[in-house]
């Protein structure tokens, strides 16, 4: 993993103040602060294992594609975000250290429960 900070880059990408994005092989974080959030980072190495998994293009086909999806459905952008199924495990288990460790591969696919 190979850590930025870049507060304009973030912006530029996300079109918000997002503390951080995940562009694989980078992790790009808005402020040197979050570089010691564990839970932050612990949440973009999720991603960085789902991107490895689908051979990173089609993670990104497939999370636009699912957050457009959910707009169309009519969520607001945020709502849309926060159901996209690599952000529900991501969300689901950023607070776990551990979880990498035991994770099974394409864990993004079994049905989760927990949105928000």
């Amino acid at each position: 993993m190979i850590t930025l900070v870049s507060r304009f880059l973030l912006q530029t990408l996300t079109g918000s103040f997002a503390s951080s994005i995940v562009l694989w092989p980078f992790v790009i974080v808005r402020d040197r602060k979050h570089l010691s959030d564990n839970v932050l980072i612990n949440h973009e190495k999720i991603h960085i294992r789902q991107q490895i998994e689908l051979l990173v293009i089609i993670f990104y086909i497939w999370y636009i594609l699912e957050y457009l999806y959910y707009r169309l459905r009519g969520m607001d952008s945020k709502s849309a975000y926060r159901n996209i199924r690599f952000e529900r495990e991501a969300y689901q288990h950023e607070s776990n250290s551990e979880y990498l460790n035991n994770r099974k591969c394409y864990a993004y696919i079994r049905k989760q429960h927990n949105r928000k």
